[in-house]
């Protein structure tokens, strides 16, 4: 049934590799690449420093900073201790990342030099400091732990420790750290194991410029490096350096928000750009507009394919396949698609009774992957996950062929003259219209 029996849990992933492909690429940059072995010795390494640190079962290490390989050597370092690796969003105000550090009591945590000003401006909001360990190109994450054993540390991972932690709605009311276990994590990759549409080759490599931050970042990079596809590593999301990436290191599949694509496509570089080395570009975390995914298929010379998900559903719950990208049937393009293997979709009303086809209601998911819950809030976890089902908070409608169309978020519905009205409605009619130009 699993395609690598000998992983279970998220530190088993550089191992695997490590013992059957040891110079398989893993990470790599224009300047440096890092094969499996590499990155099997040196996550050891990390994990025999944060055990140093306390990392422990049900405690949490912080991570603040932008993609770098020392980013994917604390994860998996972290994923052989017990202790789960929290990622702090660099985006957020002063306050907003204080609330995130307090609610984690993270008391160790590692950070890119660059984001003192706002961890300083944090912690005067902050009764108890964690300690720092400062990280720069210098003086790299990588090279402060070189001294430590390169050998896998002997403790017993349990497959429902948390492998990591990402928080979500923290700009209203108190933030909520979803957590996610080893156990999750490796049954979203059975479920994609199921799904004929996946399908990995030696040489691919993904090129991820996605903030570690959330979940589209780690649930690609995770499927990628579980099936021994190479990282293509970008610091942070920027068109011009996405774009020259693509065109010298070439790339073969891409992960991109909607929003990203229309930055990446409005960017003059992108008309000469060389995007021949793409075979998939993948893109989900918010709807799309219909102009736009006609207008990338125009552009791009490659398949595409939607996937839907959220953090506390564990990873992408639904596809939207390259095949039923057709412009022949433009109505479908504004699908998610059908739900993954072992994955359950249910749309009901107001009273949770299921609603017929073609009737909006909210989204509510099942899946093997799921969150354990919000860190230390069992009452927010109650109220939306009820025997195994998670409210998704998606306002969804299933057509009669089965395929799934996000309409709009509850929060965002609007209600004129007792009818509903879905932003993303508007949005799609506005960006089709030949006098309306979007910009981002």
């Amino acid at each position: 049934m699993w395609v690598y029996p000998e992983i279970r849990t998220l530190g088993d992933y550089p191992a695997y590799w490590a013992k059957h492909d040891p110079q398989r690429l893993a990470l790599r940059t224009a300047d440096r690449s890092v094969s499996f072995a590499e990155f099997d010795r040196t996550a050891n390494q990390a994990a025999h420093f944060l055990l140093s640190k306390g990392a422990e079962a049900d405690r949490l290490i912080g991570y603040c900073g932008k993609n770098s390989f020392d980013f994917y050597f604390a994860l998996f370092g972290c994923a052989r201790t017990r202790a789960g690796l929290v990622v702090f969003n660099w985006r957020l105000a002063a306050p907003e990342l204080a609330a995130q550090m307090a609610d984690s009591e993270a008391r160790f945590i590692i950070a890119e030099r660059e984001m003192e000003p706002l961890l300083t401006a944090a912690f005067a909001d902050m009764e108890s400091i964690p300690d720092i360990l400062w990280i720069d190109e210098t003086d790299s994450f990588e090279a402060q732990i070189a001294t430590q054993p390169d050998t896998r540390p002997i403790v017993a991972v349990s497959e429902d420790d948390t492998a990591f932690q990402l928080y979500t709605s923290g700009t209203t009311g108190r933030a909520k750290g979803v957590m996610l276990a080893h156990r999750g994590t490796n049954m979203m990759r059975l479920s994609e194991h199921f799904e004929p549409t996946y399908h990995w080759e030696r040489d691919d490599s993904f090129i991820n410029a996605l903030p570690n931050f959330h979940l589209l970042h780690l649930g690609i990079t995770l499927q990628c490096l579980y099936n021994g596809v190479s990282i293509t590593v970008v610091k942070q999301f920027d068109p011009a350096a996405v774009l020259n990436t693509i065109s010298t290191l070439h790339p073969t599949l891409l992960t991109l928000t909607p929003t990203m694509l229309q930055m990446l496509l409005d960017h003059p570089d992108a008309a000469r750009a060389d995007f021949s080395s793409l075979r998939l570009t993948l893109y989900a975390g918010s709807p799309i507009s219909l102009g736009l995914i006609k207008r990338a298929i125009a552009a791009m010379p490659c398949q595409f394919m939607q996937f839907y998900g959220s953090t506390e559903a564990g990873g992408a719950s639904s596809i939207l396949r390259p095949g039923e990208h057709d412009l022949e049937h433009e109505d479908k393009l504004q699908s998610c698609g059908r739900p993954l293997p072992l994955i359950e979709f249910r749309i009901v009303d107001g009273e949770g009774r299921d609603v017929p086809d073609g009737e909006p209601g909210e989204l509510f998911i099942r899946q093997p992957a799921i969150t354990k819950g919000y860190w230390r809030q069992p009452e927010n976890t109650a109220s939306v996950i009820d025997q195994g089902w998670y409210r998704s908070g998606d306002i969804a409608k299933r057509d009669a062929e089965g395929l799934y169309y996000i309409v709009d978020r509850a929060k965002d519905m609007i209600v004129s003259g007792g009818e509903n009205i879905y932003s993303a409605e508007v949005e799609n009619a506005l960006s089709v219209h030949p006098k309306v130009r979007v910009w981002r």
